[in-house]
């Protein structure tokens, strides 16, 4: 299994950011809008990896440090 290559967040938030304006002004080309949208995709599933493996190191982080009982989900009130 090939190593994931590190995410930039803040980079890839703002890489995505331009790239929802650019879609959103609806100036570009059809072809040209279906492969910023497929990038815009790829952008967000990075992004999604990348908190998810942040999320995962908290966890454990919290676990080992004997903070279990304090872990609560982000949806509760």
């Amino acid at each position: 299994m090939p190593d994931k290559k590190p995410v930039n967040l803040e980079k890839s938030l703002a890489d995505l950011e331009s790239l929802v304006e650019e879609l959103e002004n609806g100036d570009l080309p059809l072809e040209k809008a279906m492969k910023k949208f497929e990038e815009g995709i790829k952008l967000t599933r990075s992004c999604q990896s990348a908190l998810k493996d942040a999320e995962q190191k908290v966890e454990i982080l919290l676990k080992s440090a004997g903070g279990e009982e304090s872990l609560q989900n982000f949806d509760e009130p």
